[in-house]
């Protein structure tokens, strides 16, 4: 009896269309470039470069520009062509692409020490996350050129991702923290911190102002400030602590005793909300349609979650 012919089951799997090489080092972050065959990529070699299909059907560098500092990780806005560029020194570096993808002009830099970056197309505003544990909202469409500070995490932060459709800023970190920043609040830049040899509210000279601690015939106290005024104060008129979320301070801060008393119990409504993963998070993605996010950590385990019942 002939032996029956069993059909190959069909696999199905990626087709590899194209491998662009040519980076150094290890290249920390590409994107596709929308409506254009090419690729913008950023690496630990400190360059940026724009590939183009050339007729040959490869791709070769139409920008190949070196950073003065290996590149961790990049956003770019294709409808502006504004691309943003994380440094490992703390530096952001702003360009804007030609039409043609054959040139990029700086902008401008900022200060900070990047780990993730985030655009919001609507608002034009660019988030930058740092190892500081801060997330800084950079005014840059309004050209207003004020730079907001949100704290809310314990470590560094790894990734970020906006939620436009409700004006939310999702943000997470080494520590393991997932928090949803509401953006549609009138948030306030925190103030510089003022210089002075003295107390600028009971008038005590600092530790290293020798000649009021003589004339006075008083020791110097240490200096502090306010984080709601800025001003310079001693630890007797700053004993308080209280959180200002829209200053950016989720959790509690030093403030002077008048601030603390000016302050309402409206100003210190929370105005973002905190999740642990109980993962060391890596990196996340934002699937803005579904509401869900992936998040990988350092255990090398994938979490998928449904952000629904938080990012509404």
């Amino acid at each position: 009896m002939a032996a029956e012919i069993q059909p190959k089951p069909l696999t199905r799997k990626p087709i590899l269309l194209q491998r662009v090489e040519g980076s150094q080092e290890v290249v920390n972050m590409a994107v596709l470039v929308p409506k254009e065959e090419g690729v913008i990529s950023v690496s630990e070699d400190r360059t940026v470069r724009v590939w183009l299909k050339r007729d040959s059907g490869q791709y070769w560098p139409s920008i190949y520009h070196v950073m003065p500092s290996p590149c961790s990780c990049m956003s770019f806005n294709p409808e502006t062509r504004r691309l943003s560029i994380g440094l490992d020194n703390g530096t952001i570096s702003e360009f804007i692409l030609s039409e043609d993808y054959n040139k990029m002009t700086p902008v401008k830099n900022y200060q900070g020490g990047v780990t993730a970056l985030c655009w919001d197309p609507v608002q034009r505003v660019l988030f930058s996350g740092s190892s500081d544990h801060s997330v800084i909202m950079w005014d840059i469409g309004g050209r207003k050129g004020t730079a907001i500070e949100l704290q809310g995490h314990n470590d560094k932060i790894q990734a970020l991702s906006y939620a436009q459709h409700t004006r939310q800023l999702i943000s997470c970190g080494s520590d393991g923290g997932i928090v949803i920043w509401n953006m549609d609040v009138e948030r306030q830049e925190t103030p510089e911190w003022l210089d002075s040899d003295s107390c600028q509210k009971c008038d005590q000279p600092f530790f290293w102002n020798f000649k009021q601690m003589w004339d006075s015939r008083k020791i110097g106290l240490r200096q502090h400030h306010c984080r709601k005024c800025g001003k310079a104060v001693c630890g007797k008129c700053s004993s308080k602590r209280s959180s200002i979320p829209l200053m950016g301070f989720e959790f509690e801060v030093r403030v002077c005793d008048s601030c603390h008393e000016a302050i309402t119990d409206e100003e210190r409504a929370p105005t973002a909300t905190f999740h642990d993963s109980k993962h060391n998070i890596v990196h996340v993605h934002f699937d803005a349609t579904r509401g869900w996010l992936l998040t990988s950590g350092t255990d090398k385990v994938i979490k998928l979650w449904d952000m629904t019942p938080v990012v509404s």
